[in-house]
C-alpha cells in the first residue's frame, strides 16, 4: 500500500488548537509541518523586523508543542517553490494541507504558483477555512449567517498524537529557527506584546474573566484601552488564536457570569467580532483595494494618486509625511499616538482612525503611502482590515461616513488630564494643562516658564486645523455630489455592503428586507457603516 505523507503548510495559523489541517493530518501515515520564511515577505513594504521576531517566537513555542505530538516542524528560508521542490526530494509528500489565507498581493501570487506546482507534481493541496471569509463569494447576501454558522461550528481539537518514529521523517534536517541577524534584519526598538499560543490563551482568559468589564467605556481612550481592550488582535493576526475560539469562549463567558458589568462589556465585544472578518472579506472579494480606491471616482483626488497606487510625494508633501511619521506635527495628541505606536506596535482603534484621518485630510496625503508606514508599525497588521480602514478614514470608499477628527478635541475628550500626552511627548511635560492640547497658544512668558519654546523645543502646527479640515470637507463632499460618485457608491455597496441577512432570529437582529431598506436610506444620507470595529 502506498503511504500517504502530509505536509502541513503553516502560514498565519501558528497554533495547535482549532487547527483543521493538523487535525486532518492525523489520518495520514506520516506528517511534517512546514513554515517558510519567504523573501517576498521580508522584502514586502509592509514587513517589519517586529513582525518577523514575533513570528520566530511563535514558531519556537509551536515547534515544542508539535514535537510533543510526534510532528517535526521545519522552518525553511526561501521561495515556496524552491522549498517545496527540495522537500519533495527528501520527504515524498503526497498532500499539502493548509489554511486559506487572505493576505497582501504577493501571497495571492505565491498561492497561485504553489497550486500550479502541486498540480504538476501530482500533489493534492487541501485548503481549509479558518475565518469567516468566504472564497469566491458571489454575493454578500447571507454572509452574516455564514459567519455565524462557521463560528458556531464545534472546535477542531487534536486528540492524541501522530505517527512518530518514521525513518523518512527522522532523517529530515530540523534546523535551528533563524534569528533576525541571520535573516539580515536589523533589530527593532519596539516593546512588544508577548507572542505565542500560551500568551494568546492567557490574554483571552484575563479579558473574559476581568478586563472585559470596562471594555465599552475603555476602548476610546489610549490610556484605558491599553488594558481595557481585548489585546487579542496580534494573536488573531499571527493565528496563535482562532476567531472561532474567541467567539465561543466569549459566548460561554457571557452565559455563565453573574457579573452584570462583565456581561455588558463582553456583549459589546462580541457584537464587534463579525466586523473583523467583514473587512477581510472586502480584500478577498476585491484584492485591488490594496492599491486602488474603492470608489474610482476618487482617483486623482490627492496628489500622487495615479493608476496603480501612489506616486512619490513632492517635497512639501514629503515634509508633512515625515513630520507625521516622526510624531512632530505640532498637534500633541497626534504626536503622542504616533510615538506610542512606534514604541509598542499597538494603538487603540479610535486613535488609529485619528492618525489616518489627520494624514489623509489635514495633511492631504495619499492613503497608500501612509498605510505602508502604519502597516510596519502595527504588530497586528491584518491586510484586509488595514486597507479597508485606510480607505474608510480617507473617504475613498464612496459609501462610508466622512470622519474627520479634530486632534484638539480628541485630546480634550480622551486625555483630559494630559497623562498620555505627557508620557509620550516629554517636551510638553511642564506645559500647563489648559495649554497642553494647544501648546501653540501659549504666550512667550508661559513658554519660558514651561521650558518649551514652540518652534524650537516642540514644533508649531504643520497645518492649521480648521483651515485644513474645511478644505478637505469641501473637496470630499464636492466629489460625492457628482453623478459618477453616486454610481460608484452603488457599485461598492452591492459588492461590499454590510448585511445581517442569514442570521437566525434574535434580539436586535433585523430581517434581510429591513436591513436592505435601512442601508438604502443610509446610503441616501451618505451615512453608511458608521460603526467602528476594534
Amino acid at each position: 500500500m502506498v503511504k500517504t505523507r502530509a505536509l502541513v503548510w503553516l502560514k498565519r495559523d501558528l497554533r495547535i488548537d482549532d487547527h483543521a489541517p493538523l487535525l486532518a493530518a492525523q489520518g495520514f501515515d506520516t506528517t511534517v509541518a512546514l513554515f517558510v520564511i519567504e523573501p517576498e515577505w521580508l522584502q514586502s513594504p509592509e514587513c517589519d523586523a517586529s513582525h518577523v521576531e514575533t513570528c520566530l517566537t511563535c514558531l519556537a513555542e509551536l515547534r515544542v508543542a508539535l514535537a510533543q505530538r510526534g510532528v517535526p516542524l521545519l522552518v525553511r528560508t526561501g521561495s515556496i517553490l524552491r522549498v517545496f521542490q527540495t522537500l519533495k526530494a527528501d520527504y515524498a509528500f503526497t498532500h499539502v494541507l493548509s489554511h486559506e489565507e487572505t493576505g497582501p498581493g504577493w501571497t495571492y501570487t505565491r498561492d497561485q504558483q504553489a497550486g500550479q506546482w502541486c498540480m504538476g507534481q501530482g500533489v493534492n493541496w487541501l485548503e481549509f477555512s479558518q475565518t469567516g471569509v468566504v472564497r469566491r463569494l458571489r454575493s454578500r447576501q447571507g454572509w452574516a449567517g455564514s459567519w455565524q454558522a462557521r463560528m458556531d461550528t464545534p472546535l477542531r481539537l487534536l486528540q492524541g498524537g501522530f505517527n512518530a518514529g518514521q525513518t523518512q521523517t527522522a532523517q529530515l534536517a530540523v534546523d535551528d529557527i533563524p534569528t533576525l541577524a541571520s535573516l539580515g534584519l536589523a533589530p527593532h526598538r519596539k516593546n512588544l506584546q508577548a507572542a505565542g499560543e500560551r500568551a494568546a490563551c492567557q490574554t483571552l482568559k484575563s479579558f473574559l474573566q476581568s478586563r472585559g468589564r470596562d471594555y465599552c467605556k475603555a476602548l476610546s481612550s489610549p490610556l484605558t484601552a491599553e488594558s481595557g481592550c481585548s489585546r487579542l488582535s496580534p494573536h488573531l493576526a499571527f493565528g496563535t488564536l482562532s476567531m472561532r475560539v474567541v467567539h465561543q469562549a466569549t459566548e460561554a463567558s457571557m452565559a455563565r457570569t453573574n457579573d452584570p458589568s462583565l456581561a455588558y462589556g463582553l456583549k459589546g465585544f462580541s457584537s464587534r467580532l463579525r466586523w473583523h472578518c467583514h473587512f477581510m472579506q472586502k480584500l478577498e472579494s476585491e484584492p485591488a483595494i490594496e492599491f486602488h480606491n474603492f470608489s474610482r471616482a476618487c482617483d486623482g483626488l490627492r496628489p500622487g494618486d495615479v493608476q496603480g497606487g501612489a506616486a512619490p510625494f513632492g517635497d512639501a508633501d514629503e515634509a508633512r509625511f515625515q513630520s507625521w511619521c516622526e510624531g512632530r506635527t505640532g498637534y500633541p495628541m497626534v504626536d503622542a499616538c504616533m510615538r506610542s505606536l512606534v514604541a509598542t506596535g499597538w494603538l487603540n482603534f479610535r486613535m488609529r482612525a485619528m492618525l489616518v484621518s489627520f494624514a489623509s485630510n489635514h495633511l492631504w496625503l495619499h492613503w497608500r503611502t501612509t498605510g505602508i508606514f502604519l502597516a510596519r508599525q502595527f504588530l497586528d497588521f491584518e491586510p484586509g482590515i488595514h486597507w479597508s480602514q485606510m480607505q474608510m478614514q480617507s473617504g475613498t470608499t464612496g459609501i462610508n461616513t466622512l470622519r474627520m477628527y479634530s486632534p484638539t478635541k480628541q485630546a480634550q475628550d480622551h486625555d483630559p488630564q494630559g497623562l498620555f500626552i505627557r508620557r509620550w511627548v516629554p517636551e510638553l511635560a511642564r506645559v500647563p494643562l489648559p495649554y497642553l492640547a494647544t501648546p501653540w497658544t501659549m504666550d512667550i512668558a508661559v513658554q519660558r516658564t514651561a521650558g518649551c519654546f514652540i518652534g524650537h523645543d516642540y514644533p508649531a502646527p504643520v497645518v492649521d486645523d480648521k483651515t485644513a479640515m474645511k478644505a478637505a470637507k469641501d473637496r470630499l463632499y464636492g466629489l460625492r455630489s457628482s453623478a459618477e460618485a453616486h454610481l460608484q457608491a452603488r457599485q461598492v455597496l452591492v459588492r461590499h455592503g454590510s448585511r445581517k441577512s442569514g442570521l437566525p432570529p434574535g434580539a436586535n437582529r433585523r430581517t434581510s428586507q429591513n436591513t436592505k431598506k435601512t442601508e438604502t436610506a443610509r446610503f441616501v444620507q451618505g451615512d453608511l457603516f458608521g460603526q467602528d470595529s476594534e
